[in-house]
């Protein structure tokens, strides 16, 4: 597989703990990634590190600064941006802190590489895969991914999961600035958008770790957001060009 085309983003915010260890963990894979790390101004320091290590990387790490914390789906929509200006070919989402485990982003790309428009690694397609979670959280998750799949008529499984792989040709497709939502909802809408749009999705299973080190950004009114938006984001949908880009 090239590299030079496949660039991985990861958002961050207070991930001193972690960022250091991810970073070197994707460049040590048998497959070159370039890394783009979007920071929402991390009191802890954060960005500081990725700025040590861009001389350990040049032309690989590259670090997006914010001026504040402005939610997980505004920094996903610049690092597309950025990545799309770059012309990247292959852009992949995914956390800093190891729940999502690094050693799985060759099995996405090559589900792209196959012919997948968004590969998504998947928590729940072969049942459920998720280590060191209370049951609560578990259960939380899984139903909440089959009231959306209610709602919206995907049948994805998987349909909060942030560790995905998308072709620059869905990314060029979608009008960001339609994109509403902020929090874990802007997981969902960018799916049901790319699901609208007839484009092809491959659910890759993988193994879901929660953190060991930092401090977890789920909440309830993340979740609430969730779960009152699908139904607002369905509405949009019956206008059937909302999230298209003009001609």
């Amino acid at each position: 597989m090239t590299s030079s085309n496949a660039i991985v983003i990861i958002p961050t915010f207070n991930e001193r703990e972690n960022i250091a260890r991810m970073i070197h963990a994707v460049f040590s894979l048998p497959v070159e990634y370039h890394l783009l790390i979007v920071d929402d101004n991390s009191p802890d320091g954060t960005a500081d590190i990725v700025k040590e290590l861009i001389n350990t990387y040049p032309g690989k790490l590259f670090l997006l600064e914010r001026n504040g914390k402005l939610g997980l789906g505004t920094a996903y929509i610049e690092g597309f941006r950025w990545a799309l200006e770059r012309n990247y070919s292959y852009i992949f989402e995914m956390d800093s802190d190891f729940s999502h485990d690094p050693a799985d982003l060759p099995r996405l790309h090559q589900a792209c590489l196959e012919g997948a428009d968004l590969a998504i690694g998947s928590r729940y397609i072969t049942g459920v895969n998720v280590v060191n979670w209370p049951i609560g959280r578990v259960l939380m998750s899984y139903f909440a991914s089959a009231y959306v799949r209610l709602i919206t008529g995907m049948s994805i499984r998987d349909t909060t999961a942030g560790f995905k792989c998308y072709r620059r040709e869905v990314l060029e497709a979608i009008n960001l600035d339609r994109i509403r939502f902020k929090g874990y909802a802007f997981q969902i809408e960018m799916k049901f958008i790319t699901w609208k749009m007839h484009f092809r999705i491959v659910e890759i299973p993988i193994i879901f770790t929660e953190r060991k080190e930092g401090t977890s950004k789920m909440s309830r009114g993340i979740f609430r957001e969730a779960v009152l938006g699908v139904i607002s984001m369905k509405v949009r949908s019956l206008f059937s060009r909302y999230w298209l880009k003009k001609p």
